[in-house]
Parts: C-alpha cells; structure tokens; sequence
C-alpha cells in the first residue's frame, strides 16, 4: 500500500524568540517492508543554518536554527511511502521461551555484548514499578513463548485501559497512568514497554502514524488523527519476523500492524523520538497545534490538516 502523510507543527508565541535551535524526527524509516518513495520538509520561517544526521538506531534527525525574530513556526513533513505487511506468517507459538530470551542479555563476565540489551532497560519515561510487573504477570507463565505472551499482554492491556483524548499530557507520570486507567497511544507503548523490561525482555517504543481505517478488516482505529505509538518487543528466532527479530504490537488498538501503520522512528521511548522540540531564546507564552493527514495514494485527497 502507498501511502501519503502530511504532518504539520505550528507554534505561535506571544513575544518574539530571538533564537532557536530545534530538532525533528519527522522523516519516515527506510528498509525493506517500508520504503521511502519521497519526503519533504517545510520550515517557515527558512532556517539559517540545518543538516541531517542519523542516529544509532537509523533514525533520521534534522536540525535547524533560526537566528531572525519571529512570533511563528510553522514545520511541515510531506512524505509518500510504500507499506509491505511484515507478520503475516508469524507463528507466535514457534517463539523462544520469554525466560530463555532474557537469560541472554544477563550480565556474564567477557560474553559476547547484545546490543538489545539497552532496550531491556528502564528509560525516563519508562521507570522500573512493582505495578507494571505485577499487571503483566498472568501473560509470563515460566517458559512460555516470548511472542505468544507479548501478544497476551498487549490484548489485557488493551481491555484494561481505556483510551481517552487528551487525558494525559507527556509528562503524567507512568504510575498515574496505571492508577487511572486510561490515557493515550503514548502511555499504553510506555506500559506495555515498562510491563515487558520488568521481565528482562527488549522493547522499544515506536512513533508514527497510522491509517484512521486499518485495511486489515477496515476497523476505525484508535489515534489516527495525530502522531502514533506502538512498540516493539524483541523475539529472536521467531518463525514469521524480520530478521533483527522485532516484533510490532499495537496495544490502543489490539492489533499486530499491517500495512496502516507508517514507521518514523524507534527508541527507548517518546524522548528519543520526539517530532519536534528544541531551545528558545524568548517568545513568552505559546500555542502549539498540530495536524496530520494519512491516506492511501489511490483515495482521493481532502483538505488536510491546518496547523499552519
């Protein structure tokens, strides 16, 4: 499937800034099952000064600055991009046994380094609680396999947790997230990410966007109408996955991702991969609003969003 996304972040400021330096991960992923037909990226004002760069985890950045005064910004990401199914021969029964998979990356004196490793970890928006294990220890049954129990987990979550627009912002804490039982795409990757490493297991958070109808059964899904959040769990040797061994899960919408899902950027959570922040030099107070449209290349195209 081809799809086109257009993403737009506009921020009005009370006062002028002086100077900015930002940072955006706003480029979609290129590999094998996602392939990066084209991209652009709009910044009004121009910056003076950008470059790109990749990160460790192949991530495009772009970075920019602005030294003129200005009361606006206005960021705008076009791209087209080719989606392939990746999981449609998993055989989540096939997997390593969970506990198998963590003994892998203990600590053991002049073993050979596993980068996964880093991904089994707390993060800052993912810290170690009791909580989160005990809500994922039903799914992690001693020996069970390690995709067969991610899987479970992402649909208990799904069926405990309600989702709800705006009823948190990026610096709830993950514990009131659990107490309150609701949130958004944001929180339950954060969850599902901090469940599966309170078990030693590897899982990353994944940004992006996603289809408002999957094309796997046209379901309406949960938090298409701005950026995405999914995560990875990491399931070496498994029957069905790409060869890196990651395994996408969706747990707003109870579903292993198809072709509706659009890679931007992976990470240990949403600091990593922000879409856009940075550093000003004045502006006073500010608004910020953000749009994003996705659609199939062969439908026809609406208005769009219009942060800007």
């Amino acid at each position: 499937m081809e799809l086109a996304v257009q993403h737009e972040t506009r921020y009005d400021y009370t006062a002028p800034v002086s100077l900015a330096h930002h940072l955006a991960h706003l480029q979609p992923l290129h590999d094998e099952h996602q392939q990066l037909l084209d991209f652009a990226l709009d910044i009004d004002p121009p910056p003076g000064q950008q470059r790109d760069s990749v990160d460790d985890q192949g991530n495009v950045q772009r970075h920019f600055s602005l030294a003129q005064p200005h009361t606006r910004l206005c960021v705008r990401a076009t791209s087209r991009v080719r989606v392939q199914p990746r999981f449609g021969a998993l055989q989540p029964r096939a997997a390593p046994a969970w506990d198998a998979v963590a003994a892998q990356l203990r600590y053991v004196a002049l073993a050979p380094f596993v980068p996964q490793v880093e991904f089994a970890l707390p993060s800052p928006y993912v810290p170690r609680l009791r909580e989160l294990r005990d809500f994922a220890a039903p799914s992690f049954r001693p020996g069970r396999p390690v995709a067969e129990a991610a899987i479970e987990l992402m649909q208990r979550i799904h069926a405990g947790f309600r989702y709800e627009s705006r009823s948190t912002d990026i610096d709830t804490p993950l514990l009131r997230v659990m107490e309150q039982r609701r949130g958004v795409c944001q929180d339950f990757a954060h969850l599902m990410a901090g469940m599966l490493r309170m078990y030693g297991l590897p899982a990353r958070y994944v940004s992006g966007y996603l289809l408002t109808q999957a094309p796997e059964g046209g379901a309406t899904m949960l938090g298409a109408d701005a950026s995405h959040a999914w995560v990875q769990v990491w399931c070496p040797g498994t029957p069905g996955l790409p060869a890196d061994g990651w395994l996408d899960l969706d747990p707003t919408n109870d579903l292993v991702p198809g072709s509706g899902h659009v890679r931007v950027a992976v990470g240990r959570d949403y600091g990593d991969v922000t879409p856009l922040r940075g550093v000003i030099r004045g502006g006073g107070r500010h608004t910020l609003t953000v749009g994003v449209g996705l659609r199939p290349l062969d439908a026809a195209p609406d208005a769009g969003p219009a942060a800007c």
